[in-house]
């Protein structure tokens, strides 16, 4: 195995890590996957963070359909981690969270509007809900790259979130973030709602975001 491999393969288990020990996910939910090469690399299935290693760590062909190498499964989530790397070549690294805030919204199906500038850093100027499927299902896959498009980030209905960057860093840095917004939002709902900032204001902050917050190595 090469050593980038190897250092990858550490800073997946320390981002999945790092996701439980900030509260963006509990127990074995969530999953973190990179792009190494021609392959995907992903979190294990079921496997607590605290005891997964980097040996545990499974690789999957971007080009297969399920294929796997190692002794454990991948994440059952899998099928949207391939697929957006796949549709994505600028997207470096995928992290799955199942966050308070976030899972709250997308369990109303409701998407997260312009009410902060810092939408801008997702793309545009929402953070739109796909529609629901059963977890672990291509049609899951397929429903999440439809929200992402135009986007480095979603709402799953009633399950969760999604984040994308070009490495790791830049994926977790957007997950936190996109929690953030959710928690605001949800708390400026309880006092009337938040004023709308209009298309103009986010394509100006996007321009002036260029480069903001976590560098990706893209």
């Amino acid at each position: 195995m090469l050593e980038a491999e190897k250092r990858l393969r550490q800073a997946i288990v320390d981002k999945a890590r790092w996701m439980y020990e900030s509260g963006l996910n509990q127990g074995t939910s969530g999953n973190v996957s990179a792009r190494c090469g021609d392959r995907m690399l992903i979190t294990p299935s079921a496997v607590p963070y605290e005891a997964m290693q980097p040996e545990m760590i499974v690789a999957m062909p971007l080009d297969g359909d399920g294929a796997f190498e190692g002794e454990l499964p991948p994440s059952t989530e899998w099928h949207f981690h391939l697929g957006i790397l796949r549709a994505r070549p600028e997207v470096g690294a995928v992290v799955h969270a199942h966050p308070t805030f976030a899972t709250a919204l997308s369990m109303a199906r409701k998407p997260i509007p312009a009410c902060h500038y810092m939408i801008a850093a997702f793309g545009g100027s929402d953070i739109r809900c796909a529609e629901y499927a059963t977890a672990g299902t291509e049609a899951l896959s397929k429903n999440a790259r439809a929200a992402l498009e135009g986007r480095n980030a979603c709402l799953l209905a009633n399950h969760g979130m999604i984040a994308a960057g070009s490495d790791l860093d830049k994926a977790a840095w957007l997950a936190q973030e996109l929690e953030t917004i959710a928690r605001h939002y949800v708390y400026s709902l309880l006092i009337g709602g938040p004023v709308i900032l209009p298309d103009s204001a986010i394509e100006e902050m996007m321009e002036t975001m260029k480069g903001y917050g976590v560098r990706g190595k893209g």
